[in-house]
């Protein structure tokens, strides 16, 4: 790997010293680097994976095999910020086909089903066993497979920490099961079974990802540690904003996994770094940017995907330990969970409880906690970041994603972009534990339709809603300003929303 920027001159030497010091420690998975709890306390093991994977690939080997020989080609990968973000990263830079299924928007659901289901294999990675999100789709994928005279058993794979409530049902079931390491959190889990059985099965090497990953973890644990470098720029050269930029760089979509990353990890006792990712590196406006490819950014990492994955682990641990928080809890998660529960449970016949609009017209419906009419009032809000945090459909709402660098040059700040539900398993942590200095712009929409999930009371337009729904509760509790707005005709509300952000 390279690391290079002129920023780098600027750290500050007893930054780096303290890292220097730790290292070793961090090396030999002494926990008390940092302040851990019980759940917690040891999750250290990703430190060793790209060595301890290797034990993995028999077993990939085979299930691969299995795969081919029953003309298994292609792969749905359906599973929540960790179990899919690094997957997604891996299929993109080697360029092979994954359709990743991280929403319970109904639309993105329906468009996830392959064009043919007797090719179909669908991963269903969870590492609790609990997750909503994909416990649904697992049981919407059972359910057509059966629809369509297939077996379930035939076409599902699980991955999942061993004795979970997932890992109990799908082995009664004679589901195929791979187990991942229990003390690997979910974020630094890349290089785990959560990567490494959905890049096996769409035919990625990953022996050569190890290689790499294990060449750089022997620089990485010692006292010359390029992630001591970063670590000490990320916590003493930016206040809270970070710039990421892939464009151009072998990795499309490496930015989101690092936001994950760092977001989750970093975000709590009101502290953490905020990782923004941006277009192009003219995107920025505030904090220091990284780059992944020679260009006018203040740091730029040259790596290999395996490199970088377990260099931003590295980099991220370290920050933690500067700024003196768990890397491995996710406490804010947890409690955007228990409230969507909550709203679900009390949906009953009479549906969501949905206060009186400050605006509507026959494009949108406007709900706020400010006494503002419209985007443009809001972005007048005094803060340090705007969240845009879109619960639609990842795929054919994509243009929606124009309105973050819109708002961000109309309003001069820093502007984030969330599709929900998948950014309360990432930046929905900072959001709720972090600095507590943003604005958030949550936008729902009317779906072309809806699906029943089995076995349960509620639909995946239901479910949708109701975790946006709960995290909007979590932060106007926090007396953080927010703004939903709701489509009524999504592509005509969102095409309207960048005219008018474009010409005002």
């Amino acid at each position: 790997m390279k690391l290079s920027g002129q920023i780098l001159a600027n750290i500050d030497p007893e930054i780096s010293r303290q890292l220097r010091e730790i290292t070793p420690q961090v090396a030999k998975k002494d926990v008390n680097v940092w302040v851990t709890d019980n759940e917690t306390a040891n999750r250290l093991n990703w430190i060793d994976l790209p060595t301890k994977s290797r034990d993995l690939l028999p077993e990939l080997d085979a299930l691969s095999a299995w795969a081919r020989s029953n003309g298994l080609t292609q792969i749905v990968l359906c599973g929540m910020g960790g179990s899919s973000l690094a997957p997604e990263v891996i299929a993109s830079t080697y360029k092979k086909l994954l359709t990743t299924l991280d929403s319970t928007d109904p639309d993105q659901i329906l468009n996830s089903i392959p064009s043919d289901l007797s090719k179909a294999l669908v991963v269903v990675g969870s590492k609790s066993g609990t997750t909503i999100e994909t416990l649904s789709q697992f049981e919407f994928y059972i359910n057509i497979f059966k629809e369509a005279d297939l077996n379930p058993i035939e076409h599902i794979v699980i991955v999942t920490d061993p004795g979970t409530p997932l890992d109990i049902r799908a082995r009664k079931e004679s589901y195929k099961v791979v187990n991942a390491d229990p003390n690997v959190g979910g974020r630094f889990s890349a290089l785990s079974a959560f990567g490494l059985v959905p890049a096996a099965l769409i035919g990625v090497d990953i022996s050569l990802l190890l290689d790499d990953a294990e060449k750089l973890s022997l620089i990485l644990s010692s006292k010359e540690s390029p992630a001591i470098e970063i670590a000490a720029c990320l916590y003493s050269l930016t206040d809270q904003i970070i710039n990421f930029c892939d464009n151009g760089s072998a990795a499309p979509g490496l930015s989101n996994w690092i936001e994950q990353l760092i977001a989750e990890s970093t975000g709590k006792n009101l502290s953490g770094r905020l990782p923004v990712v941006i277009e192009e590196v003219e995107s920025a406006i505030s904090g220091i940017t990284v780059g992944f490819t020679p260009g006018e950014y203040d740091l730029v990492i040259e790596a290999t995907l395996g490199e970088q994955f377990i260099l931003w682990e590295w980099v991220t641990a370290l920050l933690c330990y500067l700024l003196k928080v768990n890397p491995f809890n996710q406490p804010n998660v947890v409690e955007a969970k228990d409230r969507t529960t909550a709203i679900l449970l009390s949906l009953g016949s009479k549906g969501f409880d949905t206060p009186t609009p400050a605006y509507e017209d026959s494009d949108y419906l406007i709900y706020s906690n400010q006494k503002i009419n419209s985007l443009s009032d809001f972005l007048k809000s005094n803060v340090n970041y705007f969240a845009v945090l879109a619960y639609l459909d990842r795929g054919s709402d994509d243009e929606i994603y124009k309105i973050r660098k819109l708002i961000a040059a109309k309003s001069k700040t820093a502007t984030t972009f969330g599709w929900g539900p998948r950014y309360l398993h990432s930046t929905g942590q900072f959001h709720k534990g972090g600095q507590q200095n943003g604005a958030f712009i949550v936008i729902t929409g009317d779906s072309g339709s809806d699906i029943e999930i089995p076995n349960k009371d509620y639909t995946f337009s239901q479910l949708i809603m109701a975790q946006a729904l709960a995290d909007i509760e979590s932060i106007s509790e926090r007396n953080l300003p927010v703004i939903r707005i709701h489509l009524k005709n999504r592509k005509k509300a969102i095409a309207r929303l960048i005219s008018d952000l474009e010409k005002n």
